[in-house]
């Protein structure tokens, strides 16, 4: 569970890396379908009382209920889609360009949906009802850090365990900017990475699944694999490292099913081979959408959803459900898909103010302070360039941005 980036034999023929502008609508567009798919499985994918109580999915909406089981597979999409933006972003950035993006981009956003679940959470309390989220002053401090898995405390918000797997992908790519980030590098990054992650599902390594993202590395590595093709052009060592890539996520996702398995029993266990026909139909929307001829769309309705879809992400459970709740019980007849409709407008709605006040505002000051204080005077770090890329053929020349969290 995100959320702006910029992300052969010789020949004769002049070959360059592929430069430009434009947004990647489609690959908003795919951000926005994967956080779609997640509040689908939280609203409408599971028939236990967890969050509605005597209300049985199977009866109330059978057939929404059907197809939402599969939606936590959004959280799949998004990793891979992240290996894709992450990638484009660090191209051409320095580390510290890099980090000042993503702090700018996630932490204003999180700290605001933080501290409004927790108030949300202490006016319930006081009203008599029980919190649906931690209100003490150490669990929202923790919180607040965007660590409270490491530092052993439950998540104020419920998606946020996503942004620890996303951070620690973030720092994998930070020592491939150390390094240098070239083409040849980045493959070899992915090769290496994967294998590295197999070994340690080998050695059952608690210290290497959480060093190497072991479960998820497939994913980001596809992800990659995808940005290299848009960037450079495909060829067959790039859709190789996909197909292994992919190989490797399919055989993992085992794992992801059967922990989804028993929440969703009394409606029908998800199978293994529908998610992984779904999680591949996700794999090749990415492909056309990047490399393919979806990422000539600049729909500029596609961009702003994909700006949309971090602070969605973050508030469609954890403040839009409780609205459901309090729709259902002070108006029961209303019933629970329409409380449901009227929860997701008010995530909808509340996303988009917080694009406005916190990401726009916030996030655009936060970014300029942050890139004046690592701008030291006489600091050869703050100058260094990365090394440029080699020569790679090029059919034609395109690249763009994609909204990411």
């Amino acid at each position: 569970m995100s959320v702006s980036a910029d992300p052969a034999p010789p020949t004769a023929a002049p070959m360059t890396s592929r430069a430009g502008g434009g947004r990647l609508a489609a690959v908003d567009a795919l951000r926005l379908l994967a956080a779609a798919g997640v509040a689908a499985y939280h609203y409408l994918g599971t028939p236990t009382p967890h969050f509605w109580g005597t209300y049985d999915l199977t009866r109330t909406a059978p057939a929404l209920h059907a197809l939402s089981r599969y939606g936590w597979l959004g959280v799949e999409a998004f990793f891979l889609i992240s290996g894709f933006a992450i990638c484009m972003s660090c191209w051409g950035r320095t580390p510290a360009q890099f980090a000042v993006s993503r702090i700018a981009r996630l932490f204003p956003l999180y700290w605001t949906v933080v501290l409004v679940i927790v108030v949300v959470a202490w006016i319930a309390r006081l009203a008599g009802q029980r919190p649906g989220a931690p209100v003490d002053l150490r669990t929202t401090l923790g919180n607040l850090t965007m660590l409270p898995g490491p530092l052993g405390l439950r998540t104020t918000d419920g998606v946020a365990w996503t942004l620890w797997v996303e951070a620690r992908f973030y720092l994998l790519m930070a020592v491939l900017l150390l390094i240098g980030l070239t083409y040849r590098r980045t493959i070899a990054f992915c090769l290496l990475w994967l294998t590295l992650a197999a070994i340690g599902r080998e050695l059952h390594s608690s210290v290497l699944d959480e060093f190497l993202l072991t479960r998820y590395a497939g994913l980001f590595v596809a992800g990659m694999a995808l940005y290299l093709m848009h960037r450079f052009g495909p060829n067959l060592l790039l859709w190789l490292l996909t197909g292994f890539a992919w190989c490797y996520t399919l055989t993992l996702l085992g794992d992801r099913v059967a922990a989804h398995a028993a929440p969703a029993a009394r409606g029908g266990t998800p199978g293994w081979g529908i998610c992984a026909a779904v999680l591949t139909v996700f794999l090749i929307l990415l492909a056309l959408s990047g490399p393919g001829p979806l990422g000539r769309l600049r729909w500029r309705v596609l961009a702003y959803a994909g700006a949309l879809t971090y602070p969605f992400y973050l508030v469609h459970q954890s403040l839009g459900i409780p609205v459901v709740r309090g729709l259902l019980k002070a108006v029961p007849a209303l019933g629970l898909v329409p409380a449901i409709a009227l929860g997701l407008c008010f995530s909808l709605a509340l996303s988009a103010a917080l694009n406005h006040l916190v990401d726009r505002r916030a996030g655009a000051w936060l970014r300029r302070r942050l890139t004046s204080d690592i701008a030291v005077p006489g600091d050869p770090v703050g100058r260094r360039t990365p090394p440029p890329d080699p020569p790679v053929r090029q059919p034609s020349s395109r690249t763009g941005t994609v909204c990411q969290p």
